[in-house]
């Protein structure tokens, strides 16, 4: 057998473990045999108590209350959920600074902004703030770097062409500099953001990324090109235009596991947010890997108002899981739901692919699901709703009872870059 032989045989089980786990379907249902056996005592780590699920609901409830939203409706989580509390109508000042253009070119102009502003969102340590020349408002956390990176978008620098500045392109990201975004982020010595840089860097990933896919990101390399493939390709907007979630999902999955630095590769092909458990045990070349791909999930949630906004009605919207971050698992371990078996595990650093993490994970996820029921019930949505309504709250909830109880820092701590958050 051959070198080339080898090769090909490698890439053809990394394309077959990818496939198999490149699904919410796969996410829910690995997640699930995990949250299975701490039930009934395997964890090594965890211990489950069923009975503090309602002191979480009602954090999560009282969470909603603060946002504004009833949960009963789909707010979801990305910048544009947290740019419209406080401060003027960032969508008016937005169209403001197109102008008068055609729908597909405002529409294809919110992706990309959505795309850059999420992949440069999360947690924000409490004294970095960012301060709004034009009105003097000082903002701070996840919503001054929202606001922060909406200006930087109008400002062009995420476009390589000065005549349109109000877009994103590979040339524009792939030439992107630290001290610049820096800069832009009102960064320095009195005003630290010690994540910008690996968020710098995922930046210039994705600009290799669409760089490398122009059938799908078009020959510029724009996250709106994501846009065109799933909605319109003619360059028109159809009144029944619609779009599954998963699709979607599907789309940024195939094109951007690659991109976050801490992913995992099987046989040359990206897997992404995917790590290892032992205890999950399922036929086929996928064993052992629990999939989350919290980055891609982020995006797809995210970009579910910019293409509603377009006149697109996305469909399948529950399909998408919670997203597992490190708020969202605090809430867990905060409440009691989870409580851990090593009471010095708090006291220690972890890597995103070490197996306490890994599980942490899967069971916040997995425990979401039914958690949401319990929140709509809570807020007298006897109806129930969607769980992606719920998801700013869950990140709330799980970020106050943070501030409350360690000054905003995780429940445990995990050395991700800035990623997890």
């Amino acid at each position: 057998m051959t070198a080339s032989d080898d090769f090909v045989r490698a890439r053809s089980l990394g394309e077959a473990v990818a496939g198999a786990l490149r699904s919410t379907v796969a996410v829910r249902e690995r997640c699930g045999l995990l949250l299975d056996r701490a039930r009934i005592g395997q964890s090594a780590w965890f211990t489950v108590d069923e009975g503090r699920m309602r002191e979480a609901a009602d954090a999560v409830a009282r969470a909603a209350r603060g946002l504004g939203s009833d949960g009963s409706h789909v707010v979801p989580p990305g910048p544009w959920q947290l740019l419209r509390h406080g401060g003027p109508d960032r969508l008016a000042q937005f169209d403001a600074q197109l102008g008068q253009v055609a729908p597909p070119v405002r529409a294809r102009a919110l992706v990309d902004a959505t795309v850059v502003a999420t992949l440069l969102g999360g947690a924000a340590p409490p004294h970095w703030h960012w301060t709004e020349s034009a009105t003097g408002a000082r903002w701070q956390g996840p919503q001054g770097l929202a606001v922060a990176a909406l200006h930087a978008f109008t400002a062009g620098m995420f476009s390589s062409d000065p005549l349109h500045p109000c877009q994103v392109d590979a040339r524009g990201l792939r030439a992107l500099l630290d001290d610049r975004l820096a800069a832009a982020f009102q960064v320095h010595d009195g005003n630290p953001l010690p994540v910008l840089p690996a968020r710098a860097l995922l930046l210039r990933k994705l600009g290799e990324a669409m760089a490398g896919l122009p059938e799908v990101f078009e020959d510029a390399g724009r996250p709106a090109g994501l846009y065109n493939l799933l909605i319109a390709p003619e360059g028109g907007i159809a009144h029944s235009a619609d779009v599954d979630a998963h699709d979607l999902l599907s789309q940024l999955l195939a094109a951007l596991s690659g991109l976050w630095p801490l992913g995992h590769w099987s046989g040359g092909v990206p897997l992404g947010d995917v790590w290892r458990h032992a205890a999950v045990r399922v036929p086929g070349p996928a064993d052992g890997w629990v999939p989350f791909h919290l980055p891609q999930q982020r995006l797809a949630h995210a970009l579910l108002e910019p293409f509603a906004w377009s006149g697109v009605q996305v469909r399948g919207i529950e399909r998408l899981t919670a997203l597992p971050g490190l708020d969202a698992g605090g809430l867990l371990l905060d409440t009691g739901v989870l409580q851990l078996r090593d009471p010095a595990a708090p006291r220690q650093a972890w890597h995103p692919g070490d197996e306490i993490v890994v599980e942490w994970r899967a069971l916040t996820l997995a425990l979401l699901d039914e958690l949401a029921p319990m929140v709509h019930r809570a807020r007298g949505h006897g109806h129930g709703g969607p769980l992606a309504g719920l998801l700013p709250a869950i990140d709330a909830a799980g970020a106050a009872l943070a501030r409350e109880r360690r000054g905003g820092a995780p429940a445990l701590s995990v050395d991700a870059g800035g990623l997890l958050d």
